[in-house]
């Protein structure tokens, strides 16, 4: 009798309070008090690093026992995403938002029967788009870290609910209130790019000479020493380039790309007995064909070929595409008019050029 009565000791320690698995902390739903007008939770993932993995709040649920695990119900992630679906409007005509929950833990400390806690929440929101090949790209918009330190009594845990709550109403407010200052004036929520083109054709005295269609080149333009060696007549050094700047005006990119064309005098030379007018209109095309392929650039940089997130290495990638497409064009124009000795393959580009420039409305 004395074994069985020390047996239903044990059970009955085994099944008291202070040893039954704790119930899970459900959040109560919660409507927030704003209608979002710019985005829309698409996703929440728990992206915690290992370490704070597994259930969330370490709770003192009795006094002189040690603290418990205690998690969301369901999880961190599926709790938080059937909260934030109830709480906020899901209008998918919207912007896409990914929540990314990176850390939310509570730790407690129990001295009598008095509970000290610390809550941390941290959450990324991120912008999802479309790659244009089915898949999606995310750009990090804000982040929002936020927790409160409370004491409770060790009987009552409502206060570890309501602090997870609100941390997340908080964080999403956070987030609406982002969306709404920036949208209008940040790159990363524009709807759409526009680009400006502006030549550089100043008029200028000194070394470079840019392309401008009324100040064509003349032989005090080739102010180099003609290269030793060289069986050419003369040598014009010529190149394009561009400087971009870019900002956001009612949620649209303006992309503004100053391009130049020019003509380098110390790099480019002629032989005295080789400055006639034939030859400077060879020279002079070689000029004309650096313009035309910097109007072929511009064709390429449109609205339609360029991605608000990536139109900084698209122009970068075109633009040296076509630096290698003005050097080959350069190459071909030589070989072909035989640098300028065939005149009649000389007058044929000359006809190409021409017509080309006047296509593109570089020239009358």
């Amino acid at each position: 009798m004395k074994e069985l009565f020390l047996l239903c000791l044990l059970l009955l320690n085994w099944f008291s309070p202070a040893y039954l698995a704790p119930d899970p902390i459900r959040l109560q739903p919660e409507r927030v008090p704003f209608t979002p007008k710019e985005f829309y939770i698409a996703r929440v993932t728990d992206q915690r690093s290992d370490q704070h993995r597994g259930p969330i709040a370490q709770l003192a649920l009795a006094a002189g026992q040690p603290t418990q695990r205690v998690d969301l119900a369901g999880g961190l992630e599926s709790g938080v995403r059937n909260f934030v679906s109830q709480a906020l409007p899901q209008n998918k005509s919207l912007r896409s938002v990914a929540m990314r929950l990176r850390q939310c833990e509570i730790v407690e400390t129990a001295a009598g029967n008095r509970v000290t806690g610390q809550f941390t929440f941290v959450v990324s929101f991120d912008l999802l788009t479309s790659d244009g090949g089915g898949g999606e790209t995310a750009t990090q918009l804000t982040e929002y870290r936020g927790g409160t330190n409370y004491v409770r009594p060790i009987g009552q845990t409502a206060v570890v609910e309501s602090s997870i709550r609100q941390a997340l109403v908080a964080s999403l407010r956070s987030l609406n209130n982002y969306m709404n200052r920036e949208v209008g004036k940040n790159e990363k929520l524009a709807t759409g790019i526009n680009v400006v083109f502006t030549d550089d054709t100043r008029l200028t005295d000194d070394d470079t000479v840019f392309y401008n269609p009324i100040r064509k080149l003349v032989w005090n333009d080739f102010l180099a020493v003609p290269r030793r060696g060289s069986h050419y007549a003369a040598e014009v050094f010529t190149s394009f380039g561009y400087e971009g700047k870019s900002s956001v005006k009612d949620g649209i990119v303006q992309l503004n790309l100053q391009l130049k064309a020019y003509m380098l005098k110390n790099s480019s030379w002629a032989r005295s007995e080789a400055r006639n007018d034939y030859a400077l209109n060879h020279e002079q095309r070689h000029f004309d064909i650096t313009k035309l392929v910097m109007e072929r650039f511009k064709q390429k940089i449109q609205p339609d070929s360029l991605t608000i997130d990536d139109y900084n290495s698209i122009v970068q990638y075109q633009f040296l595409e076509s630096f290698r497409e003005m050097n080959r064009l350069q190459e071909r124009y030589d070989r072909e008019t035989n640098h300028g000795l065939n005149q009649g393959l000389q007058d044929i580009w000359n006809h190409r050029i021409d017509e080309e420039l006047q296509t593109l409305g570089a020239k009358k």
